[in-house]
């Protein structure tokens, strides 16, 4: 496994070369068959002993260089000063399909940035951000890659003793806002313009022609964290912890720990047990995403020249998150043109789901079979609004439901909506299938017994969110009663 590290190759200052810390007896949990495929390794190759022991730190490949990067943040709005990959090594890079991607061991042993730390990972956080990794990357949101999941059974504690284990992760590039942050507030101008040229030349070439390429960088992040957040926010994906060394430089969501997915809707939903002030709750994440960027600009600063640069490029913030998420949301609904009531339509929505607390996954399915009436077909005017029942029975206040779809279908019928083809497209765009708690849940329970078979089913059912796999319906439900219980931390 011939590994590369461009990473590596920045002055020493950057990182720290070390080994990772080997875990006794390490076994195999499960991998990623699409993410092998972008680096060109057979998944079946990866539960053989020799890739267990590569992939849990036990072994390091020839050429590869291990580190651990440096870099700070601010952590819930608050500086929080050096941080750095404290429970993290990169291995290398690997050729790939789309370019070369860095391998991650998270979980891999102790760092000089590991602070208080043991710089481990349990079982239970590795095999979430597994799953949730690859389920993102079929819905089509950026997102960093899980290639493997290997676990020990050595003790770490946390609330309570859990199992180590280790997670792969892969990515063009692990470097963060917080990575720029760290020698701004340091006054390391040299390094700030390495890192800075790093990412352009590497991760961003087109932009060295720039006028001036770091305004470039900073207005091309901007966009690409808008896009991001808005396909979140499109399918009621909660982060958690968007600190500032969480926020991927490629725009790629990063860092997966107490993460969840919409269930009853409610706007202001915090799925972080940790986060008692709501700072990441879903309302708020577009305008934490924008914070962020400010932060990154303030970073950047020194290269970019002028206050005045680095608002221009700031500005493409709002209206970059209001494009995608529309286009977004149009979709979802099935809406083939964008007319200027739309954001009226889309407020009325979520305030009638917000009201009602219908779960986010089910009403968007759903909502592909609210019928129009194909006049062509000879349907009634106002459609078939005994079809409308799996739909209104969501709602408490039926009438509000009824009054919103009665809009709905006069915008549909505006564009001449076919039924059956609309349909078609909605199924397309709104997932049947996420990684719901306690989905995860269940597959981390049986793991912790050594039982991964529920880990791969459900990997298999979330590469494919938009089917409807009849043999899987089960996974598609509600979350039982006992999932009311569940929480998810920082320590997640």
């Amino acid at each position: 496994m011939p590994l590369d590290n461009s990473f590596a190759e920045l002055p020493p200052a950057f990182h720290t070369r070390l080994m990772p810390t080997p875990l006794p007896a390490p076994y195999f949990v499960a991998a990623s068959a699409r993410a092998a495929a972008l680096v060109g390794l057979d998944p079946a190759m990866l539960a053989q002993d020799d890739f267990v022991a590569t992939f849990t730190g036990n072994h390091v490949p020839p050429r590869a260089k291990p580190l651990a990067a440096v870099y700070s943040g601010h952590q819930f709005g608050v500086w929080a000063g050096q941080l750095g990959d404290g429970r993290a090594i990169l291995l290398g890079q690997l050729a790939g399909t789309q370019g070369p991607m860095e391998l991650q061991l998270k979980g891999a042993g102790k760092t000089p940035y590991s602070r208080m730390g043991d710089g481990r990972a349990v079982l239970r956080s590795s095999i979430r951000e597994f799953l949730c990794s690859e389920a993102m990357a079929a819905l089509g949101i950026p997102t960093t890659r899980a290639l493997v999941v290997t676990g020990s059974g050595q003790g770490i504690f946390r609330e309570t003793v859990e199992s180590a284990a280790v997670v792969t992760r892969m990515a063009p590039s692990f470097v963060r806002f917080g990575s720029f942050e760290h020698w701004s507030s340091r006054d390391k101008p040299e390094e700030l313009r390495i890192l800075a040229d790093y990412v352009i030349a590497t991760f961003y070439p087109e932009l060295s022609g720039a006028p001036n390429p770091y305004q470039a960088l900073l207005q091309e992040v901007t966009r690409r964290t808008a896009h991001m957040i808005a396909h979140w926010q499109a399918v009621g994906f909660m982060h958690g912890v968007m600190n500032t060394d969480n926020m991927s430089i490629l725009g790629l969501t990063l860092d997966y720990g107490p993460f969840g997915f919409m269930e009853a809707f409610d706007a202001q939903h915090i799925c972080n047990h940790t986060d008692q002030q709501g700072r990441y709750s879903y309302a708020n994440q577009p305008e934490v995403g924008h914070w962020n960027c400010y932060a990154l600009a303030q970073a950047l600063l020194a290269l970019i020249g002028s206050v005045e640069e680095a608002q221009d490029a700031l500005a493409l913030y709002q209206p970059a998150f209001a494009s995608k998420i529309d286009e977004l949301l149009r979709a979802k609904l099935g809406l083939t043109t964008a007319q200027e009531d739309d954001a009226q339509l889309f407020d009325a929505m979520f305030t009638l789901m917000n009201d009602s607390h219908v779960d986010f996954t089910q009403f968007f399915r759903k909502l592909g079979t609210l019928q129009a009436g194909d006049p062509a077909a000879g349907a009634p005017a106002a459609g078939d609004p005994a079809q409308d029942s799996p739909l209104r029975d969501m709602f408490y206040v039926r009438e509000d439901f009824n009054a919103w779809a009665a809009r709905y279908r006069a915008r549909l019928r505006a564009e001449a909506s076919v039924d059956a083809q609309r349909k078609l497209a909605m199924d397309r765009v709104n997932p049947k299938y996420v990684l719901r708690n306690y989905l995860a849940q269940v597959a981390i329970e049986k793991a912790q017994n050594k039982d991964f078979s529920e880990v791969a089913r459900l990997l298999a059912v979330l590469e494919h969110p938009f089917d409807e796999q009849p043999h899987n319906e089960h996974y598609a439900a509600l979350p039982p009663d006992w999932a009311s219980h569940l929480e998810v931390s920082c320590s997640s």
